[in-house]
């Protein structure tokens, strides 16, 4: 992705946005070569509906289940007793997700990051949406973060919802449906865009 051309593309379409732009911290993702999805969705899990300082605790100690291990093996997960994941943190739900995850990592269903490389981003999503735990935000945000899809726009996501209003002035929160509709503008960039609704908020944080 051109970062310059993005950023010169999101300014064009908005005033508003491009006094943003000027002032925050930019965009500057890009796809991370060694990701591995079956690692990065099992951490996605870990830390689903938790401050990051505790999931980060609880992620530690469920690697060190695995001592001398770069990364996450599906198989072993599978073999490895609840009792020990659930020592870790975490809860019964989240083991569930997570041996789903290396269930449908081992059959095929969570492609490979080569596999994931000559798929689209809607393709992508579909097929990690059929793993229990994982929907599309959490899809959306592998996309985003560790695969630097350009034109990621996660409309679901409250953060992104809020900072758009905050940046074109919008009284009442967007819906989902209404964000789909006014993103289109800034296609093929709206990965940038998403995060630039993020730094409205960090904005508002320090303000």
């Amino acid at each position: 992705m051109n970062h310059e051309q993005a950023h010169q593309h999101l300014s064009a379409s908005d005033k508003r946005l491009a006094a943003l732009i000027a002032r925050s911290h930019r965009y500057n993702i890009e796809p991370n070569p060694k990701v591995r999805p079956f690692d990065a969705l099992a951490e996605s899990i870990a830390y689903q509906q938790l401050s990051g300082k505790a999931a980060a605790t609880i992620w530690k100690r469920v690697r060190t289940i695995f001592p001398k291990r770069k990364f996450l093996d599906p198989k072993l997960v599978l073999e490895t007793p609840d009792e020990k994941f659930r020592a870790a943190g975490l809860s019964r739900s989240k083991v569930a997700a997570l041996k789903d995850l290396a269930a449908k990592t081992i059959e095929g269903t969570v492609p490979t990051a080569r596999a994931m490389a000559k798929m689209t981003d809607d393709e992508i999503v579909e097929h990690l949406i059929q793993v229990r735990g994982i929907g599309r935000w959490t899809a959306e945000m592998l996309l985003l973060f560790d695969l630097g899809r350009p034109d990621v726009w996660p409309v679901h996501d409250y953060g992104v919802r809020k900072g758009f209003a905050k940046i074109f002035g919008k009284r009442k929160l967007p819906t989902p449906k209404q964000m789909d509709k006014h993103g289109r503008k800034f296609q093929p960039y709206r990965s940038a865009l998403a995060w630039y609704c993020w730094r409205a908020l960090d904005a508002e944080k320090k303000s």
